[in-house]
């Protein structure tokens, strides 16, 4: 599979909901760079996220964009993200099944047709303020 079609179907995996499917694109020591936070390495921790992600957050991403390097190593994405903000998240706002609207973006590396990287990012003060919070 080239870069391309590899991070269109690891978006498509993530708006079916398929976490299974995600985890399996990804290289066992996957370095994720978490928006405005620490990066965290390896496939459980990965995991570890999503389940934090799927319990806190209902997320569908549309309109994205990948952009890939002409030798497929590395890619980016654009997106814009709808969700649903379900659960409190630790150091965040209070969840009432708030709703938000939120362009983003992502970066990738990809190694033996397998992501090594994934980085987001997104506005999160633009985010605080669509669920009415206060920094």
């Amino acid at each position: 599979m080239n870069t391309s079609n590899l991070i269109a179907a690891y978006y498509d995996a993530f708006n079916r909901g398929d976490r299974e499917a995600m985890l399996s694109m990804l290289t066992d020591d996957v370095a994720h760079d978490l928006n405005q936070g620490a990066r965290e390495t390896g496939r459980n921790a990965f995991r570890a996220f999503l389940q934090r992600m799927d319990r806190c957050y209902g997320e569908q991403l549309r309109d994205i964009v990948v952009m890939v390097s002409a030798d497929g190593l590395r890619a980016g994405a654009e997106y814009v993200v709808h969700g649903e903000y379900k659960v409190t998240d630790e150091g965040l706002p209070e969840a009432e099944g708030q709703r938000y609207v939120l362009p983003g973006g992502a970066f990738f590396d990809v190694r033996d047709g397998k992501i090594a990287r994934v980085t987001n990012y997104y506005n999160l003060d633009d985010w605080i303020a669509q669920v009415g919070g206060k920094r």
